[in-house]
């Protein structure tokens, strides 16, 4: 599988207890050819969740552009902004993230 147009990649992972549990670890090892396990992940850093940061935010500012009166009316700008920006955001976090790392480890 390429991913990234052939780049070196590593898959990061939250601290959420379904991704930490012992079969999902041994899933990653085995399956992945570089992952940050659970053990060595550095819990609750925000300049490590680039991608979450970054695609919340675009998500956030554009659905309170307006005010809204129910969930359906949150819904469709929402799913709009999702289709028309996630893959832009996740580019951009992702080439954002290696810094980020290198910052957390100096630091």
């Amino acid at each position: 599988m390429t991913l990234f147009s052939g780049q070196e990649w590593v898959f990061q992972q939250d601290s959420v207890p379904a991704h930490k549990v012992k079969t999902t670890q041994e899933w990653l090892w085995m399956n992945l050819l570089a992952f940050i396990s659970a053990e060595n992940w550095l819990l609750g850093s925000a300049d490590l969740k680039t991608l979450d940061n970054k695609l919340w935010a675009v998500l956030e500012d554009m659905l309170c552009q307006k005010r809204h009166y129910s969930l359906e009316s949150m819904r469709r700008p929402l799913v709009k902004a999702v289709v028309e920006n996630a893959q832009e955001t996740e580019h951009a976090a992702i080439a954002e993230w290696p810094g980020n790392l290198k910052t957390c480890f100096e630091a």
